[in-house]
């Protein structure tokens, strides 16, 4: 046996998933769940609680976290930790495409989609789209390696996973109907014998379709039902669909301007050179280009027509973005036989030029566009761009073409990488204060945090212990008001009568309590959404520069009966 030795490509690639694994599980549980993720989290509760809830649309999300709420604890993290896990092993997906891509720039797509904004924050949902995303990406690519039963064990996972990935399998479909119409014709010899048409059932023949079948059932029937603990999941595979489905007559309150906007607010470094990739290769008429930039259009157009779009479908686009970027950066790799000193020197030219430009132009924006100052900060951003162009033109003309180039190419993939490194942290919410990003999920919620430790400090006061007091809520719909007193004694009602006298009470902003006993409140952030309505031109560009949108906030207050409060001269401190 062949004995398999470590290189430095596998280190490299394992230094990806670290960096992938870092940004998708850093503070992971920070950040209060939103309505939707408290949703399926919730869902995802009762089934490790031994109920038998109505399980959505996404029963492989919904099993799997239960099963980690079972063994461990109901956390934020472990409500967001399978989304995570997939979208960092969608990093070795990388390693499967060397054939076709070559090995540096396989290497460099890996770490493309570990540190990609998109990718990081849609892992870092609950209940997103990310399973579907990576089990779908699995399924090609196990398949194409021929690992036929592994696909369809990811197979099985994606078709469990929710509507996103009827939304991947169209973009596929699409993208080979369009390729079916573009690619030439084959001549035909009228006097060569006609072949015999094949069956229409010749596909069923395919070697490995019936071990793929067989196990994407058999993961169907486990996981979809939880080793039949849960069978209501089961019927989540046609749910999906239908949901799908109603997505082409419901129109979704997402803005057409949203998910194209993410591309050039987030993506910079893969649209930039995958655009670059894309057209190069369309006019050398390069195969797997072609297909990839196909694909990407197809992304596209049905992010366009679909009515129940979302940001998130963006992730479908993102993909073969950074596929065809790596193709057209491993076409900038011949550093055989260029002076490293001279290249090392254009591409730190090049990347102190776009640093010092970017920070001219958010020195501009910090001031508004309209003084003095502001407009000198412009002038130099431009000037600091044309010293760029010609810095380049001359050392290409006067020195040597392709230094030029390939300190420009490189310099600017250093800048766009850092870039889109602030991006991610961004879009992951690991930076403080929280950011108003396009790939979260709206209305985000609120520091509902505060409301807890608020409602923990009233019932150590009172009983001694955190989480002893009963809660009620009042009028006021909130999956993630919910799951953050998920360990509390909760009772939701419509109202309360006239003679009851709660320990603690949650109502709207708006809600009175007219009840026996005498109560004090306090209003807190229930939910948020950015104000992106109001937002003029100036008011974008500190948006794209900084992440900060006004916001509009939905309040609750946190009512506690006035005994109980620290003022009441009837009460004792707790042990």
């Amino acid at each position: 046996m062949k004995k398999r030795t470590l290189t430095l490509e596998h280190a490299l690639y394992a230094l990806a998933l670290l960096a992938a694994l870092g940004l998708r599980l850093l503070h992971l549980g920070r950040m209060p769940l939103g309505d939707i993720e408290a949703g399926w989290a919730l869902q995802a509760l009762q089934v490790a609680e031994g109920g038998r809830p109505a399980v959505g649309a996404n029963p492989a999300y919904v099993h799997l976290t239960a099963v980690a709420f079972f063994l461990f604890d109901a956390t934020n993290f472990l409500a967001r930790f399978w989304g995570a896990l997939a979208g960092s092993l969608l990093v070795l997906g990388a390693w499967f495409l060397r054939p076709s891509l070559g090995r540096i720039p396989a290497l460099l797509l890996a770490f493309g989609l570990a540190l990609d904004p998109a990718l990081v924050a849609l892992s870092r949902q609950a209940g997103g789209p990310m399973l579907a995303i990576a089990g779908l990406a699995a399924c090609l690519l196990l398949w194409r390696d021929g690992r036929h039963s592994l696909a369809g064990v990811a197979a099985g996972l994606a078709l469990l996973s929710g509507a996103s990935v009827w939304f991947g399998a169209l973009v596929l479909l699409l993208a080979l109907t369009i390729q079916s119409w573009t690619a030439p014709r084959p001549r035909i010899d009228p006097q060569a014998q006609a072949p015999d048409a094949p069956s229409r059932l010749a596909w069923l023949r395919t070697p490995g379709l019936a071990a793929a079948s067989a196990s994407a059932g058999v993961t169907v029937l486990l996981l979809g039902s939880l080793l039949m603990l849960s069978p209501s999941g089961l019927p989540a595979v046609l749910g999906s669909l239908l949901d799908f489905l109603r997505g082409w007559w419901t129109l979704s309150a997402t803005p057409l301007w949203r998910p194209f906007l993410t591309l050039p607010a987030y993506e910079l470094l893969p649209l930039g050179f995958g655009l670059a990739g894309a057209v190069r290769g369309l006019l050398a008429r390069e195969r797997r280009t072609v297909r990839l930039a196909i694909l990407a259009l197809a992304g596209l157009l049905l992010v366009l027509l679909y009515p129940g779009k979302q940001a998130a479908d963006m992730g479908w686009v993102v993909l073969p973005l950074w596929c065809l970027a790596a193709i057209e950066l491993g076409r900038h790799l011949d550093f055989e036989g260029k002076n490293r000193w001279e290249l090392a020197g254009v591409m730190t030219l090049v990347m102190v030029l776009l640093v010092f430009a970017w920070l001219e132009l958010a020195a501009a924006i910090s001031m508004g566009l309209t003084g003095e100052l502001a407009r000198m900060r412009l002038v130099l951003l431009g000037a600091a761009l044309l010293l760029l162009i010609l810095s380049l033109l001359l050392i290409g003309v006067g020195w040597s073409g392709a230094v030029a180039r390939l300190g420009g190419v490189w310099g600017t993939v250093g800048m766009l990488s850092l870039f889109t490194l602030a991006m991610a942290t961004g879009a992951a919410g690991i930076r403080e204060p929280r950011t108003a990003e396009l790939w979260a999920e709206e209305p985000r919620p609120g520091h509902l945090e505060l409301v807890e430790k608020v409602a923990n400090d009233i019932s150590s006061l009172n009983a001694g212990l955190d989480r002893s007091l009963p809660l009620t809520i009042v009028n006021l719909s909130s999956p993630a008001l919910v799951w953050q007193f998920r360990d509390w004694q909760v009772e939701t009602v419509t109202a309360l009568p006239a003679g009851d006298t709660p320990e603690l009470v949650i109502t709207p902003f708006d809600g009175e309590l007219s009840l026996a006993a005498e109560y004090g409140g306090e209003p807190l952030v229930l939910r948020e959404v950015p104000d992106w309505a109001s937002a003029g031109l100036n008011g974008w560009l500190k948006w794209f520069v900084y992440r900060e949108m006004p916001m509009l906030r939905e309040d609750l207050i946190l009512w506690v009966r006035s005994d109980l409060m620290l003022d009441d001269p009837s009460i004792t401190a707790g042990p």
